[in-house]
């Protein structure tokens, strides 16, 4: 099943006790081949995924920027740390830099990033279900669950595969 983006949030609402304790029970058992499947899945759902056609990651959510990351696009945009920073961030709650609005001023009208070559770390990671030590990152999971449909996918494929 692929849900639209229409359907994903209602779907991820639906499915969010489910996943929650499935996460939980997770992180108490974690399974040694873990990493592994995650991979595998990851893989897989990206050879048939498209995240051009949705882009809901980056007109719903905003990336963190690191201080490598400010340095890096800054030099793109031939602007200073400082000017890039002005311009398009703001420090949110956690002390972090992040987008001063969604969706993200750097995606275009095709949903094409014009700083993808430079992007953000956490663009680059995103939705991070390839990731080293998966188990570590559940709660991160269970909300991109609700943006990201491979996400969501991904999940109900991993429920599949390692049942607990």
């Amino acid at each position: 099943m692929k849900p639209s983006l229409n359907e994903i949030q209602k779907l991820a609402k639906d499915k969010h006790n489910e996943n929650k304790k499935y996460f939980d029970k997770l992180k108490k058992k974690v399974p040694k081949n873990l990493d592994y499947v995650m991979q595998e899945l990851h893989e897989n759902e990206f050879k048939k995924t498209n995240c051009l056609e949705c882009a809901n990651c980056c007109k719903t959510t905003g990336p963190l920027f690191t201080s490598a990351d400010i340095e890096r696009i800054a030099k793109f945009l031939k602007l200073k740390p400082q000017q890039f920073i002005a311009q398009y961030l703001r420090i949110d709650e956690e002390q972090d830099y992040v987008l001063q609005n969604v969706p993200c001023t750097f995606l275009d009208h095709e949903n094409y990033c014009m700083i993808y070559d430079v992007r953000p770390k956490a663009c680059r990671e995103f939705p991070h279900t390839d990731r080293q030590k998966f188990h570590q990152i559940s709660n991160l999971t269970l909300k991109n669950v609700a943006i990201c449909p491979a996400t969501y996918n991904i999940v109900e494929q991993m429920k599949k595969k390692l049942p607990l």
